[in-house]
């Protein structure tokens, strides 16, 4: 059999089961939305959401961006270092911990900006998921970089599916409200992060270990620094929106543009999986293979995901206010607006994984901070008068801008790819 033929199925399963796992933690996270928007209304929606967003970004941003590094590292130059292992969990507990006392300390201005509502007991008890959210994030990370897809595929399905039983056992036992949201994502987080660590554990990742290393943690935490510029700043394109418009507009009309943003994020499916078997697949196989494979996908990428928006943007006007009641019938045209936008994620779902595998991820961060500019610069303009509907606009403005960048940046380093790139990377540029 053609070994080229075997090797493209093989992906091709890889990124089919991604998607599924995917679409697991999406339909789990989106019957999650409906119990909270049913039981809490949309006040409770934005606080989840909130939840879901903001820990997870403060670990990710203190850890120096540590999930984003690992995969790199465990599949690509360093995977046959004893000592790397051990320094990715030391790195991951002292930027959990760190993050967590950040946000215990900044408790006062997370109420006055983000959580009005709630007790600042809570809001406390909310930085601890700062610390599990991060474990649970490098597990999956060690998972996909030592080629256990499945076990990435689990952590996925699970960080979300997990929170709904934890959710119904403290409603039985009395517990309510914002308590029972925080609760939950903390148990749900605990049980995740066990059942990561111990299939990685089972799979012989703590075998034959050297103790950490402080020259191997600045390595990693150098390159995490430029991916996390990304990696932060792709969330705060996914997420700013939801921050501001929290801010500015309040809970209620968040919690309508949750549901928006939700749906339209479908559409991200495909290239997120991609992205998540591309990477460590284009950091092992070596820049000018990465470069070839990439040009190749790019175009059948982008055609994918521009169709895939045509049926979602026909089933936004029926699904969302039958799934979560006229209430939300607002989040309808922020939704077509988003869908919009994201129509051309197949071309970042190749870019992002060749530009992370070959170890320029700050082209990848310059694109999305581009996206991040055009993302404040919009919302603050027109959150204001428009709020869901703003928001919206300047999202979809945002992820144009990014896509465009990278084929921009991603077609001039292809100009060289058989002189410097794999130069360019050791040197350390972006």
């Amino acid at each position: 059999m053609n070994p080229r033929i075997t090797f493209a199925r093989w992906r091709q399963s890889l990124f089919v089961g991604n998607v599924v796992a995917r679409l697991g933690a999406l339909a789990s996270l989106a019957l999650a939305t409906v119990v909270v928007a049913r039981i809490g209304g949309p006040p409770q929606v934005g606080v989840y959401a909130l939840l879901r967003v903001l820990p997870g970004l403060a670990g990710v941003v203190i850890s120096a961006g540590l999930p984003g590094a690992v995969a790199y590292f465990l599949s690509g130059p360093a995977r046959r270092d004893s000592r790397m292992r051990l320094t990715i969990v030391a790195i991951a507990a002292v930027g959990g911990l760190t993050g967590t006392m950040l946000w215990v300390l900044g408790t006062p201005l997370l109420i006055r900006i983000f959580f009005h509502n709630l007790d600042p007991a809570l809001v406390i008890w909310a930085g601890v998921t700062v610390f599990t959210q991060l474990f649970v994030a490098t597990a999956k990370s060690c998972s996909q970089g030592t080629d256990d897809l499945r076990g990435a595929n689990r952590v996925i399905v699970l960080e979300e599916l997990t929170f709904l039983p934890a959710f119904f056992a403290l409603l039985a036992v009395g517990i309510r409200g914002y308590a029972a949201i925080i609760a939950g994502l903390l148990i749900a987080d605990v049980a995740t992060a066990a059942v990561g660590w111990m299939r990685l554990a089972r799979r012989g990742f703590f075998r034959d270990l050297a103790g950490p290393s402080l020259a191997l943690a600045r390595e990693v935490c150098a390159y995490g620094a430029r991916a996390q510029i990304g990696g932060v700043l792709l969330l705060l394109n996914l997420r700013l929106d939801f921050a501001l418009l929290g801010a500015l507009a309040g809970p209620a009309v968040l919690g309508t543009y949750a549901i928006a943003s939700k749906f339209a994020e479908l559409l991200k499916l495909p290239p997120m999986a991609l992205t998540y078997v591309l990477y460590p697949s284009y950091s092992a196989a070596g820049a000018e293979t990465a470069a070839r494979d990439a040009r190749a996908l790019i175009p059948r990428a982008a055609a994918f995901n521009a169709v895939a928006a045509l049926p979602l943007a026909l089933a936004a006007a029926v699904l969302l206010p039958l799934i979560y009641g006229e209430a939300f019938r607002s989040s309808i045209v922020p939704a077509y607006i988003l869908l919009f936008g994201l129509a051309g994620e197949g071309i970042a779902g190749v870019i992002t994984p060749f530009f992370y595998g070959i170890g320029r991820p700050g082209l990848n961060s310059l694109a999305m901070a581009a996206g991040v500019i055009v993302t404040v610069v919009l919302d603050l303009a027109l959150i204001p008068r428009f709020e869901a509907t703003g928001a919206a606009l300047a999202s979809s403005a945002s992820y144009l801008t990014t896509t465009l960048l990278l084929m921009v940046f991603f077609w001039t380093v292809n100009r060289r790819a058989g002189r410097d790139v794999v130069p360019a990377a050791v040197r350390g540029v972006p």
